[in-house]
């Protein structure tokens, strides 16, 4: 296959780091914090239109969804990682071959989370103790979301096919254009049909369908590469399982921090429906400053795997100490300003007196400690562009996952409180951090030692 770069694609082998690992995080920031605006957007409608038991159905859902679709999330940033690796080796071919796999496995994955996603939603939401006041909504809106799943995985797998070569800016595009016609469509079905939360997961729904089609368009009319004919779509066992090894364990990581994150919701939960609401208001600025984090892990992995796919062990050193001063910087910058402004931009989502008091609890001891997360994403990402995904996914697991669990069962139930509940955070942060930041030196400096080309 002849290769064909575009104006869209990054240069990473090559000139200076600095500039084109900005040029390509920010596009992917503002990605991921338009879809959260928009995604905000349906707490803040039904928050402000259809009360706090709405605003608790919508926004305590999302540890359930993170749970159940996040394996085959983590299977995409393996998607990233090959691709990527097969263009710094100069196989076209079988980088090609790869991008057909990966949408293969999108429309399947996306059919079989769906069909999950109808029949799991009530009995995880009574497992985890939602509210006898909330539950029915919670689980109206579940299941309208996962209606739209195949347009999820679609998105999220395409998307991470154009990032393989630096394009971050045409899956913003496509979040901006589907997210406006989300809050049009939230504003339209709940403030004037009053549909409630059902409003809101139709509109979700519709959204996520435009922002699939759009990425889908972007990769059929594609040149070189990245080009997806239809007819050609198939899964090639070697690729794809080149695939799993590199994004299984991150998947498998993100659902079980998911899960640790259900049992953290399940306790939420026991404090009552404006603890959820409280909780859901302010984690969504949690999550506006992880994206910012995330921009720049994706950066790092990609930028790894090509470099690494090259033999530029410098670069993928320089890649490694930019991405990690600049991912603090900017993640710190956000979620100061949060803090700071918290007493304003937490009435976006709420005036309930009771819901507020629990959001100023987890902003003050969670969103002002989020900087600490760039530590573990960034040296993991750079341990999985060099091809070992499976350490930064068990220390992860055991630190901020397995000990958020025994915290739970030890420091919490000896104490229950909310701020003792919310403490956990930052304490796993530090404690994840230290071990992978130290499992990505020793194990870089082996691979360098041995020029240990994996792949």
């Amino acid at each position: 296959m002849e290769k064909t770069e575009t104006k869209n694609q990054i240069d990473m082998l090559h000139g200076p780091l600095a500039h084109k690992i900005l040029v390509f995080a920010m596009p992917l920031a503002a990605s991921s914090i338009l879809q959260q605006l928009f995604n905000s957007a349906d707490v803040a409608v039904v928050g402000r239109f259809a009360g706090s038991q709405a605003l608790a159905a919508v926004g305590g859902n999302g540890m359930v969804i993170n749970l159940l679709i996040n394996l085959f999330v983590g299977l995409s940033v393996g998607a990233n990682v090959v691709i990527a690796k097969y263009i710094g080796q100069g196989k076209e071919k079988e980088a090609n071959e790869t991008v057909h796999t990966v949408m293969a496995v999108a429309f399947l994955s996306g059919f079989f989370l769906m069909a999950l996603g109808l029949f799991a939603s009530k009995p995880i939401l009574e497992l985890m103790n939602t509210p006898p006041d909330v539950i029915n909504l919670a689980v109206l809106y579940l299941r309208i979301y996962f209606l739209g799943m195949p347009f999820i995985m679609v998105y999220n797998f395409g998307a991470a096919v154009l990032r393989s070569t630096g394009d971050t800016k045409r899956p913003l595009y496509c979040l901006f254009i589907s997210g406006i016609i989300n809050v049009c469509l939230n504003l339209f079905l709940v403030i004037v049909f009053r549909m409630g939360v059902a409003g809101v997961g139709i509109a979700t729904v519709i959204s996520n369908g435009v922002s699939a089609g759009l990425v889908l368009s972007f990769l059929l009319k594609e040149k070189g590469v990245t080009h997806l004919c239809l007819k050609q779509l198939k899964i090639n066992k070697t690729h794809l399982m080149k695939v799993v090894k590199i994004g299984a364990p991150a998947g498998l990581q993100s659902t079980v921090f998911s899960l640790s994150n259900v049992c953290i919701q399940t306790a939420v939960n026991s404090f009552g429906s404006s603890a959820v609401a409280g909780s859901a208001a302010a984690a969504n600025f949690e999550m506006f400053t992880y994206y910012v984090t995330n921009s720049f892990a994706q950066a790092t992995v990609t930028f790894t795997s090509q470099n690494y796919g090259a033999g530029e062990y410098g670069r993928c050193r320089k890649i490694f100490r930019l991405s990690m001063g600049l991912g603090i910087l900017f993640t710190g910058i956000m979620s100061t300003a949060f803090v700071l402004t918290r007493a304003y931009v937490l009435r976006i989502y709420t005036v309930d007196p009771a819901a507020l008091e629990y959001a100023v609890v987890r902003v003050c001891m969670v969103e002002s400690l989020t900087c600490l997360v760039v530590t573990y994403e960034i040296a993991g990402a750079a341990l999985r562009g060099m091809g070992n995904s499976l350490l930064p996914a068990i220390l992860t697991v055991i630190g901020c996952c397995a000990f958020r669990i025994v915290w739970i069962l030890t420091v919490f139930r000896a104490e229950r409180s909310f701020g003792r509940l919310m403490i956990v955070y930052p304490f796993t942060w530090v404690l994840t951090g230290t071990m992978v930041v130290a499992s990505y030196l020793l194990i870089r400096k082996k691979k360098e030692k041995q020029k240990d080309f994996i792949f």
